[in-house]
């Protein structure tokens, strides 16, 4: 059975999300006071240390399955010229992430993370979204479901996507979702030079037109506008919250797919950590949106999950000090 049968149930999990625990949560900042340290001054290590128990469930979490999940499509809009690369080089850097030649690879295995590639019709790009919505009901429901059905039983997510054109979707997922024209949000991707950037900008104020006054709900947002493998991600964002599961979003792609269902559910980022803010412009913005602070800054803008997986590090750290520091009592010190 799929996550979400029908769009109403995506709709109602979207009205329904559960909290952190807060009896965890107050467990882990006690601990906190108590570990040989003045107050605050491991900064945001302690924070996440506080994040990750309350969603957990457990004063003292630790990361035993972390897991990055990449979700690849093609789209449509690439025929009007918005990416320096062809859609097949998609399916090329599936077959590369298959081989284990990829930056995903690499940072994913050093981060201790299990990593899986979901292919998404990559022989069947969305509608050119500037002419119809970019999916039907059912294929973007269907998205959502192999992101659903990915996050099995991690209890970590790191959130990534490979799809030629995605940075195009993913300004018009901010824009619909956050207002402004195609300028605002309209980078250079994977290098497209002024003009180019130009060329998208136009391209997102096109869709914004025709779909005016038809983004009333967060799954309309993603289908009229979105991709595949966003909406996938949307469907593991989702389905990673019901079950009370972190997640590290990636770059601007990857931080998009939450866009339409924080405009809805301004919620949903409480159980998300901004893995690294990247180079595109629009992230920054987008991340401001949703209240959400990088944990890292490296002028990273690959995509992939990769930015995320490197801060999946930081949560690791955030959790040894966590777990193997000693308190004041245990080692005789006095407390201040």
């Amino acid at each position: 059975m799929s996550a979400f049968d029908t769009v109403a149930a995506f709709e109602q999990a979207l009205a329904d999300l559960p909290p952190p625990d807060a009896a965890a949560r107050a467990a882990a900042m006690a601990r906190q006071a108590e570990l040989t340290k003045p107050p605050g001054s491991l900064g945001r290590l302690e924070e996440i240390a506080i994040f990750i128990a309350g969603w957990h469930g457990n004063v003292r979490p630790k990361i035993e399955r972390g897991r990055a999940l990449v979700f690849a499509g093609n789209h449509g809009v690439v025929a009007r010229g918005v990416s320096a690369f062809p859609a097949e080089v998609t399916g090329q850097m599936v077959a590369n992430f298959a081989a284990g030649g990829a930056a995903i690879n690499a940072l994913a295995a050093a981060a201790g993370l299990d990593l899986a590639v979901v292919s998404l019709d990559l022989d069947q790009p969305t509608a050119d979204f500037t002419h119809a919505p970019a999916m039907t009901d059912a294929e973007c429901l269907a998205a959502v479901n192999a992101g659903a059905a990915a996050v099995g039983d991690a209890d970590l997510l790191v959130l990534g996507e490979m799809g030629i054109g995605n940075s195009t979707a993913a300004a018009a997922l901010a824009a619909a979702s956050f207002g402004g024209t195609g300028a605002d949000w309209a980078g250079p991707g994977t290098g497209m030079d002024a003009a180019g950037v130009a060329r998208k900008a136009e391209v997102v104020d096109a869709a914004l037109a025709r779909h005016a006054g038809q983004f009333g709900s967060a799954f309309e947002i993603l289908r009229r506008v979105g991709g595949r493998e966003i909406a996938a991600i949307a469907g593991a964002l989702l389905t990673a919250r019901k079950s009370r599961v972190p997640v590290l979003l990636d770059g601007f792609i990857s931080t998009s797919a939450i866009a339409p269902l924080a405009r809805y559910a301004p919620a949903i980022t409480e159980h998300c950590l901004a893995g690294h803010c990247s180079a595109e412009p629009g992230h920054r913005r987008l991340l401001d949106r949703l209240g959400l602070a990088p944990l890292l800054s490296l002028d990273m803008r690959l995509g992939e999950g990769s930015g995320a997986a490197v801060a999946a590090q930081i949560v690791r750290s955030a959790l040894a000090m966590h777990e193997n520091m000693a308190t004041f009592a245990e080692a005789g010190i006095a407390a201040g």
